[in-house]
């Protein structure tokens, strides 16, 4: 340890934060790892982090439960006659509550039983080897910043009238009617959630499409589901005001291509979902000599390790690729590198994930516009059907699966799916990317029937073939 108190001390107790220091301790054979973190509430800090706490996972048991909300519908045309359906929300957010606290009691004893000695406060660096909790100062031989990111909120009039999703996952009182600022996964995902409580949910935004980043074909097709499921989009829309009265929002909107203005009233809650931004206020990183970027994130180099040295940064504070397992997976390669004995540089290729919509989307690789700039030369196969649920649900719901292909190796280069159980089926195409899948491969495969995901090894036919990144020919 060279005189200093910890090995490895990491600051914030979030997945990727859990994840590297107790990797970091099984590599040690006496280990003195230590990890920082706030104390728990619904609001804020606590192990586990946004993920687990006030993010991927309450929203995910909240997505659950509004899905009820579309199956008691959809179940009628299966004959059954559910009646007057009624819903508490109090009961459901106790329950959320309740587990929120469990799952922190459960990242509590893996620390422990990692021998990771957790202290409750705020860390702030002081030096390379000194991070300040509290009164106390302690020394490591490495420090770890992995403390996430935060809800950007953006400024107009009005603004502090609007909640972060960090609030909305604690709302005592399911609103009537919302108003959602922004069209990321976080806003879609959000809006889609309330609807299924039946929810009256706008979202506004300035593109023309939501989820920027995504495939331009499913942000349309998504965008065309979450109207089929009772979602209102104001598409090319930028917030102008909101104004408060007897308990209730006016919201005041402008259309970005002809400056018209509309009012949506009687709103019970408005969400700011416009963007995440790098945790690292109070930190002491630029007064130590951290490099950072323009937007606050933590600049790192393939081993995550910034220009200074001992200190090292993962997750959503380096601004890589927000996502928890990749979190967790950069957390893993560092404790290899630097404590393992085995260089691990994270790889950022063919990663699956997964956007909770109603219907949900689940990606993989490269979107066709990245692979067109990428490969020049891209084949394309799509399908949108209904699934067979719906024949008899009576439910306008559709489904949509996506494949981009290089034509001169056969690689799959991209998988995208919009449709019912799209997060499962996933998981398994991208672990057939990560070992480099053809489409004869794919094509070669059994299909599972009857299923939804068997459409994707029976696409025989290209939609269109690109050639030169020069248009497409449609056939």
């Amino acid at each position: 340890m060279s005189g200093y108190m910890y090995d490895l001390l990491v600051i914030g107790g979030g997945s990727g934060g859990v994840r590297a220091s107790r990797w970091a301790a099984q590599q040690l054979s006496k280990p003195k790892v230590g990890l920082v973190e706030l104390p728990f509430t619904p609001e804020k800090g606590g192990l586990g982090g946004t993920c687990v706490l006030r993010g991927c996972v309450p929203k995910k048991l909240l997505w659950y439960g509004g899905h009820y909300g579309h199956d008691f519908h959809d179940s009628e045309g299966y004959g059954w006659r559910p009646g007057k359906i009624e819903h508490e929300w109090k009961p459901l957010m106790e329950k959320k509550r309740a587990e929120m606290s469990r799952l922190n009691g459960i990242y509590s004893n893996i620390l422990k039983n990692a021998n990771v000695e957790v202290m409750e406060g705020f860390g702030k660096v002081v030096d390379k080897h000194t991070v300040q909790i509290g009164d106390k100062k302690v020394t490591a031989g490495t420090i770890l910043i992995a403390t996430g990111a935060k809800p950007h909120m953006i400024d107009f009039p009005g603004k502090e009238y609007a909640i972060s999703s960090d609030e909305l996952l604690n709302i005592e009182e399911r609103p009537a009617k919302m108003v959602v600022f922004g069209a990321g996964y976080i806003a879609c995902e959000m809006a889609c959630i309330l609807a299924g409580y039946r929810t009256e949910a706008h979202v506004v935004y300035r593109a023309e499409h939501p989820l920027r980043g995504f495939d331009n074909d499913c942000r349309k097709f998504v965008a065309e589901q979450m109207e089929v499921n009772g979602v209102h989009l104001h598409p090319s829309r930028v917030p102008v005001s909101i104004e408060a009265k007897d308990k209730k929002y006016s919201v005041t909107i402008k259309s970005n291509k002809d400056g018209s203005t509309e009012v949506i009233t009687d709103v019970d809650v408005v969400l700011m979902a416009t963007g995440r931004a790098p945790n690292v206020d109070g930190l002491g990183l630029e007064q130590v000599g951290v490099e950072m970027s323009d937007d606050k994130s933590i600049k790192v180099n393939a081993i995550s390790q910034t220009n200074i040295d001992s200190i090292y940064a993962i997750g959503d504070v380096t601004n890589r690729m927000q996502l928890t397992p990749v979190a967790l997976y950069e957390g893993m390669c560092f404790a290899n590198t630097v404590y393992g004995g085995k260089r691990q540089e994270p790889k950022y290729e063919n990663v699956p994930s997964a956007v909770f919509t109603t219907p949900p989307m689940g990606v993989c690789g490269l979107t066709e516009e990245d692979a067109i700039a990428e490969y020049k030369d891209v084949d394309v196969y799509m399908s949108s059907f209904r699934t067979m649920v719906h024949t008899l649900s009576g439910s306008k719901e559709r489904s949509m699966m996506k494949m981009i292909v290089d034509p001169k190796t056969d690689k799959v280069l991209g998988i995208h799916i919009v449709g019912k159980d799209a997060s499962e089926v996933i998981q398994g195409f991208g672990a057939a990317m990560k070992c480099d899948a053809t489409k004869a491969q794919l094509d070669s495969t059994i299909g599972v029937h009857p299923s939804s995901a068997e459409e994707l090894v029976t696409m025989r036919s290209a939609t269109r073939r690109v050639r030169k990144g020069a248009g497409s020919a449609k056939l």
